[in-house]
């Protein structure tokens, strides 16, 4: 198989895993509700962030608008970046682990290009997919859902501790989805393994 069709295909493979997990989750659960996994150490904990990954964000409607923007951008920036590398014949590792962070763009601004539109809010029941009176926002303002948590340390901290005395303490706090777990992979595996995959460009 060619580094384009592997590229292709591990993209393909990326969206419908996170589309599917996602769409389940809006459809079957209500914002809030766990699924246990291994104890309380990992489980399906269902969110929504108006931001980044891991549930990082930016202020208000205008902010949500420039971060979907300035994704659609960083989306054709990756694109062309990936199709020069194939038709170099770049190393193939580079070629999938930039696919892979292409993937996950793509995975969440589909959510927030189109989940406002095509979905009801998830607040006090599973969300209702192709709604007849509309979703609950416009395009470009929708919410990207997460589901993964692992709090694998859930303390507080001693009371002598310099930092936050007594105050709660989890590790590992964020709550994320399939594709914020395609670019964190992507982008460690090219920062681990740099040498082999820049040395022929």
């Amino acid at each position: 198989m060619s580094p384009g069709k592997k590229s292709l295909l591990l993209i393909l493979l990326i969206l419908i895993a996170d589309q599917v997990l996602k769409i389940w989750i809006k459809t079957t659960m209500q914002i809030g509700d766990e699924i246990p996994l291994i104890g309380n150490w990992a489980m399906i904990h269902f969110i929504e962030n108006n931001g980044m990954a891991f549930g990082m964000e930016m202020g208000g409607r205008t902010g949500k608008l420039i971060l979907s923007i300035f994704r659609i951008i960083a989306i054709a920036g990756i694109g062309w970046f990936l199709v020069n590398l194939i038709r170099k014949k770049a190393n193939v590792g580079l070629i999938l682990a930039i696919s892979a962070i292409m993937a996950g763009a793509m995975g969440n601004i589909i959510d927030s290009a189109f989940y406002g539109l095509i979905f009801t809010e998830s607040y006090h029941a599973p969300a209702v997919m192709v709604p007849p009176g509309g979703g609950y926002s416009s395009f470009l303002h929708g919410r990207v859902v997460d589901m993964f948590y692992f709090p694998v340390i859930n303390t507080t901290w001693p009371d002598w501790s310099p930092f936050r005395p007594g105050e709660s303490f989890i590790f590992f706090r964020p709550v994320f989805n399939i594709a914020d777990s395609a670019i964190t992979c992507g982008v460690f595996s090219i920062l681990i393994f740099q040498k082999q995959m820049f040395k022929d460009l």
